[in-house]
């Protein structure tokens, strides 16, 4: 299980930081499974060994306004839930890596991201990203990633990235990145049309104990050992030896 603790610490003393950008969402074992969960004294309940814990939060710093997820184990994680937790960072990965030619929507690239739980039968009750912009409601258009949303994708838009799945009475996940939206400076010689891509904003490990290798292909590895590896370069100067030592551990290649 990996800690956001330091994270969290980093978020509230920046001298950027003015207050969250939303109440919390967090929900362990059946709780997760409920996509806005808000915790009450009639269903809060006590982790357990082999659950799964879905952390949805974000800040409002002066630069802009943050919304990250990340799900996470407490203890021994079974096979079902860290297949269901792959699943979902391959569709993650899948928008984040994408180029796409211009002109089009997030309805366009909406089933991306759920190409590999479909493959199991599986699917998500969410759009998979919505737009994100300063200091007003954290979803804010017109621009998203949905079955339904046909405004076409420019450059400067931010979106989220954050796929799941949720099984009812048993566990949720999802991870989430925030993306912005770039165009290439220049074509390349083999380039036939002008496309866009995604530079992903969020940087915050992963919990690489959920991640099932053997399903993920080699360039989908190659993309989270370099994730991870950019999360060092960004926080291993500001931190306390002892930190860096558990930060280099679970950023570690898989």
């Amino acid at each position: 299980m990996i800690s956001l603790k330091l994270f969290l610490t980093f978020e509230k003393t920046s001298r950027n930081y003015v207050g969250p950008s939303f109440d919390t969402i967090c929900g362990s074992g059946p709780n997760g499974a409920i996509i806005h969960y808000k915790a009450n004294l009639k269903t809060n309940r006590i982790l357990r060994n082999g659950d799964l814990i879905l952390i949805d939060s974000g800040g409002q710093y002066l630069e802009g306004t943050t919304d990250i997820t990340r799900t996470i184990g407490f203890g021994k994680i079974d096979y079902l839930r860290r297949k269901h937790y792959t699943l979902v960072l391959k569709g993650m990965i899948a928008i984040s890596k994408l180029k796409w030619p211009i002109g089009l929507s997030g309805k366009d690239l909406d089933s991306i991201a759920r190409y590999n739980l479909w493959q199991e039968n599986l699917d998500y009750e969410h759009g998979t990203g919505h737009g994100v912009g300063s200091f007003l409601s954290v979803h804010e258009g017109p621009q998203a990633i949905s079955k339904r949303n046909e405004v076409e994708l420019k450059p400067g838009m931010i979106v989220s990235n954050e796929p799941g799945y949720y099984l009812k009475n048993s566990h949720g996940i999802r991870i989430e990145n925030l993306l912005l939206i770039k165009e290439p400076k220049k074509l390349t010689r083999v380039q036939k049309i002008p496309t866009l891509y995604f530079e992903t904003l969020t940087y915050c490990p992963l919990d690489k104990e959920l991640i099932i290798k053997d399903l993920l292909d080699k360039n989908e590895i190659e993309w989270i050992n370099n994730y991870h590896l950019q999360i060092i370069k960004k926080y291993e100067r500001r931190l306390l030896s002892e930190q860096r030592d558990w930060l280099n551990k679970i950023c570690s290649p898989i």
